[in-house]
């Protein structure tokens, strides 16, 4: 008996991280698409409008959040993210195709919240304390 609560209180709580994480989902599909046909109707939907900065630290030996990755979208989702990983003595640099507001090839979450924040009108430079606070 105890053991069946104690499933089925655990399941209450799944199904309700898992609401907020669809509502906060929804939330955000439709400010993209709201910011989408407001534009839509006065640009082209090819032309790269939406761009987002997120800065880190990448490596433990620097500090300073030097790294960064950048966003550069279109109206229909396309577009590129470009990231510098900054240490002593290199850097490297890489750059990502984005198809539909999605990484064609695995993004890192560094590169996902650049991509984010573009999408979703937070750039050209924002701060992802700030970010996460509008979320319900």
């Amino acid at each position: 008996m105890a053991v069946g609560l104690l499933a089925g209180a655990g399941g209450v709580v799944i199904g309700y991280v898992a609401l907020r994480r669809a509502r906060a989902a929804v939330d955000e599909c439709r400010q993209a698409l709201a910011r989408q046909t407001a534009a839509g109707a006065n640009g082209d939907l090819k032309a790269i409008r939406d761009v987002a900065v997120y800065r880190y630290d990448a490596l433990e030996e620097m500090a300073g959040r030097l790294s960064f990755s950048i966003a550069m979208i279109n109206g229909l989702g396309d577009g590129i993210v470009l990231t510098s990983i900054n240490g002593r003595s290199e850097t490297r640099t890489y750059v990502r195709p984005v198809v539909g507001g999605k990484g064609a090839q695995p993004l890192s979450p560094e590169e996902e919240e650049a991509v984010r924040a573009a999408r979703l009108g937070l750039g050209p430079v924002f701060e992802p304390h700030m970010a996460r606070r509008s979320l319900p």
